[in-house]
């Protein structure tokens, strides 16, 4: 490791009045929420024990967590939910505190293999080049100049559409990479990016290539990991830990990983080789009878127009028992197709075909009581996958064990003032309540004024969410705010369903821009918005890792209260835990996580210390119901307004 530091530094000279990051910032303003934090950071990395720091926005929490990291010197790995952070992290924090203010270190940007070029598959792919359109064509000459002169691999560096049908098969990812037995593996971008993190100090990963990581080398798949060893974990946005977790300590078979796995197999031995007939055989069997399995799928399993997950329930499964059978056999033929140890990739096919053909027998008997089983369509495609209903036994049993130091921060972990909620999903306690490790907690408010510069408009004249006609009210409320704010608006919804239908009611009466989640990518979205403005209608995804300071956003409209579909799999599935366990599932899970989720949301619209504007949120349930007090109480002390002429008011005293 490179860490080579000025012993007199520590929080204080770095983070406080007169230090290093004064020095560094013309516009420097002192945060004593920042010097909190950092000082409790610091302290779990002397005492090697776990943190809960949750950091209101506009804290700084980034360098308060960065510089005692740094000062540990121990190898500590970051890692976040959304690129957007890992970009801040490692391009402008980090030159921050090693050019300006005077740390000496080496740190690490990783992504998962498929964001690289593979060269083994890459050469592959140039004899006999394959596009998903003509458009895409046009992109090959470009990459394949940017393929000799790259020194990163990384797809980053490429202006290509994010959907580029052609990508995966000039990457790699862990079921298709051969390892240490390819032919490339010294001039790999992964065996490069692997060998940078193993002499550097810092590692910033994010949540999903962090657990997929965990999950390879609880497999016992060690080297097949990207991490080196480290010592402390920084989970930041750690809010999102859980999904991540889930999803990557799970299971998934899909008809896109199916047919990658005929492609991949036609595409192992050259024609010329005598056993090249029967292994196209092998591949036609495998994708024939995949093909026929997810053609039926959605019908049988009820997928067709249903919104999120479907279960996997036996009666339907075995109504699949035919075609499952045949792609488990046409897996099996493919898998013991003979090869050797100097064949890596025919190996590399015998395993995943061995796998895959394990994972569906997994699927379809669905007797695991750790695991939910369901299915879902995304596009063209169909997924049938097991996740862990509880990700609590797989943090302690696949990374606790082995870090002494592991720090959690968010703007929001804490549900009504407590971080119980967030530790008991953590597995931060044992069944019996006992603590893993010691465990601090610390809460270090915004620096922000919300009662000057934020109001939350509480209407209660809009029918119940669940009542006929709700969506057309909140149509016409929508109208009105936005005429009040001039635009300027994100409008949250819950669901897709609900998204759609305001957007059909209202995009042709307002005045302003309107655009819609997933009609553009999601940065270009952004772009326009801050051009003019605008009204933008998105769901999920732009519920947290957004930022949009300044004037561009003022108004903040949500549809109804973030509480998770208990249709949805595996939320149903973790209510019928708990209250197998006797406790009471809304009080215990639903709630907590419907008012860290309404906090997500209200933290899009203030940015900064300039930042003024409003959140509509259109749900009287908030005011109506005792459980609202809960939500209201979470939520930053704005000012509260109930009606629009008050609404109105407000907002032009902002120009008065």
């Amino acid at each position: 490791m490179a860490l080579t530091l000025v012993r007199s530094f520590n929080v204080d000279t770095l983070l406080g009045p007169g230090g290093a990051l004064q020095s560094a910032l013309p516009a420097y303003e002192h945060r004593p929420e920042q010097l909190q934090m950092a000082r409790s950071v610091e302290r779990a990395f002397t005492e090697r024990s776990y943190l809960l720091a949750e950091a209101g926005t506009g804290t700084g929490k980034t360098l308060a967590y960065l510089v005692p990291a740094l000062l540990s010197g121990r190898r500590v790995v970051v890692s976040t939910a959304t690129k957007t952070l890992q970009d801040q992290i490692f391009y402008k924090d980090l030159p921050l505190l090693k050019d300006r203010m005077g740390l000496e270190f080496e740190a690490a940007y990783l992504k998962g293999r498929g964001n690289y070029l593979c060269l083994q598959r890459f050469n592959a792919f140039t004899k006999d080049p394959t596009f998903g359109s003509r458009e895409e064509v046009r992109y090959w000459p470009m990459i394949q100049t940017w393929a000799g002169r790259t020194e990163t691999g990384d797809r980053a560096e490429l202006e290509i559409p994010e959907n580029f049908s052609a990508w995966p098969r000039l990457s790699a990812t862990a079921d298709t990479c051969v390892g240490t037995k390819c032919p490339l593996y010294e001039q790999c971008f992964v065996t490069r990016m692997r060998r940078e993190a193993e002499s550097a100090d810092l590692l910033v990963v994010n949540h999903h290539l962090f657990f997929a990581d965990l999950a390879l080398k609880g497999a016992g798949r060690r080297s097949e990991g990207v991490l080196p060893l480290y010592e402390a974990v920084i989970f930041d946005e750690a809010h999102a830990l859980e999904d991540a977790a889930s999803g990557q300590f799970g299971t998934s078979i899909s008809n896109h990983r199916l047919e990658e796995l005929a492609r991949d197999a036609v595409a192992a031995l050259p024609e010329t080789d005598s056993r090249f007939t029967t292994l196209r055989a092998l591949s036609a069997r495998v994708r024939t009878h995949a093909e026929v399995l997810f053609t039926q799928a959605p019908r049988v399993l009820g997928l067709a127009g249903a919104e999120g997950g479907v279960p996997l329930k036996p009666d339907r499964m075995a109504t699949l028992a035919g075609p499952l059978e045949l792609v488990r056999q046409a897996l099996a033929a493919l898998s013991s197709f003979t090869s050797s140890e100097r064949e890596p990739e025919m190996l590399a096919l015998a395993r995943r075909g061995s796998e895959m053909a394990e994972e569906l027998t997994f699927l379809e008997k669905a007797d695991s009581t750790d695991h939910v089983y369901w299915a879902e369509s995304r596009g063209r495609g169909v997924f049938l996958r097991a996740s862990p209903i509880d990700v609590a036994k797989e943090m302690r049993g696949r990374l606790y064990g082995g870090v002494d130091t592991v720090v959690f921060t968010s703007a929001t972990l804490a549900a009504e003032g407590r971080f119980d909620f967030f530790a008991r999903r953590m597995g931060l306690y044992d069944d019996e309540g006992v603590p893993v490790a010691e465990v601090r907690t610390i809460a270090v408010p915004s620096p922000f004024d919300f009662t000057q510069q934020a109001a939350l408009y509480l209407p209660t004249h809009l029918p119940d969410p669940a009542a006929p006609g709700f969506i057309e009210a909140v149509a016409e409320e929508i109208l009105q705010l936005c005429e009040v704010s001039g635009g300027r608006a994100f409008v949250l919804f819950t669901s897709l369903r609900n998204l759609e239908r305001a957007y059909e009611l209202t995009k042709s009466r307002l005045p302003y821009q309107v655009l819609k989640q997933g009609e553009r990518p999601k940065q270009q979205l952004l772009e326009a918005f801050r051009e003019m403005p605008s009204v933008l209608f998105a769901a999920h995804s732009f519920w947290e890792g957004v930022d949009v300071p300044g004037d561009a956003l003022s108004l903040l409209i949500i549809d109804r209260l973030p509480f998770a579909s208990p249709g949805d799999p595996l939320v149903a599935a973790r209510i019928k835990q708990i209250e197998a366990r006797g406790e009471e599932a809304f009080e215990q899970y639903q709630l907590p996580q419907a008012t860290l989720a309404l906090r997500q949301g209200f933290g899009r619209l203030i940015r900064t210390q300039k930042d003024r504007g409003a959140v509509a949120m259109l749900d009287r349930r908030i005011v109506t119901k005792p459980y609202g007090r809960a939500f209201l109480e979470s939520l930053p002390r704005a000012q509260r307004v109930e009606g629009l002429d008050d609404l109105r008011r407000w907002f032009h005293a902002d120009s008065n």
